[in-house]
């Protein structure tokens, strides 16, 4: 399987990441960047699996598509011979019990949004989307629950839903589909790559200025605010992590064009974001090394 749109996290994913780390989060605001985070994962998890398959295919992950004014998104979608595969990737855990066509999470009893639904919906509009195209491929879609901690009690027999412990067989299933593929697929997907709708990152984030933001360099793997300079490596106090200096400048530095891109990359603003750990001098070094410089003197600055 040839992967052309990889598994990556959205901007907007990364964005909820630093803010998380740099300001307090109403628990409303936690809720979406855990659910946003835990959902990622599991996409993750999908994809790790289908990069196994040994079949032709092309894999395509996160597509967000609009077909009449209205916006669906698959989590992956598997290009075969004759069928295309959407797949929605969901990674609940916990029980959860289906009846009268409902969702519903045991023993609290709330109910949550049907995938069925999500998926009859995506399906709907994305056949009609493609044969405004001119193309009719056969369409086989399915649920599929990644996390090994979900039951979904009283399940349909033959709803299209593929559970934690059916995983390996869909891929068994895949693998031994007759895959030939040609031009066509090939414009297929690109097509789709073509239509994927690129959402606003700065949708659904809450409101923050640098002023009310943490400043400090982060450990890399636990995001500790607990590091220790040597020389030129910083080890996290928390977890032991070692990371070199530069590495560390540089990431702070694509945080800050991530966080505020219309804003210019200085020596100041990284050093202030850096919170002092090393001099001026050393970041300043380490910006001219790896950006390009504009300007000069006190209006410089690094793209």
């Amino acid at each position: 399987m040839i992967q052309l749109k990889p598994c990556v996290a959205s901007k907007k994913l990364e964005i909820l990441r630093v803010l998380h780390t740099r300001m307090n989060f109403s628990m409303k605001e936690k809720k979406y960047y855990l659910n946003l985070e835990k959902g990622y994962q599991g996409e993750v998890k999908f994809a790790q699996l289908t990069r196994k398959l040994e079949c032709e295919g092309y894999i395509l992950h996160d597509l967000c598509l609009e077909y009449n004014h209205s916006l669906f998104q698959i989590d992956t979608l598997i290009i075969s011979q004759k069928t295309i595969f959407p797949i929605e990737v969901k990674n609940y855990d916990g029980d959860y019990v289906y009846e009268s066509r409902e969702f519903r999470s045991h023993p609290s009893n709330q109910e949550i949004m049907n995938p069925l639904d999500q998926l009859k919906r995506s399906q709907t509009l994305l056949r009609s989307l493609l044969k405004s195209h001119g193309i009719h491929f056969q369409i086989e879609s399915y649920v599929a629950f990644v996390n090994p901690e979900f039951t979904l009690y009283q399940a349909p027999v033959h709803a299209p839903i593929i559970f934690p412990s059916q995983l390996n067989v869909f891929m068994k299933k895949l693998n031994e589909l007759p895959l030939k593929l040609d031009d066509q697929h090939k414009k297929l997907a690109n097509l789709l790559i073509s239509l994927h709708q690129k959402e606003s990152p700065y949708a659904r984030l809450p409101s923050y200025d640098a002023s009310q933001l943490k400043k400090g360099i982060t450990c890399n793997s636990c995001r500790s605010f607990e590091m220790s300079i040597l020389d030129r490596e910083l080890i996290c106090v928390k977890c032991g992590c070692i990371e070199q200096f530069e590495s560390a400048v540089l990431r702070i530095a694509e945080e800050i064009r991530l966080l505020f891109p219309e804003k210019k990359i200085t020596t100041r603003i990284v050093y202030e974001w850096c919170k002092g750990i090393k001099s001026k001098k050393s970041i300043h070094r380490i910006l001219m090394k790896n950006f390009r410089s504009m300007g000069v003197k006190k209006h410089r600055y690094f793209e």
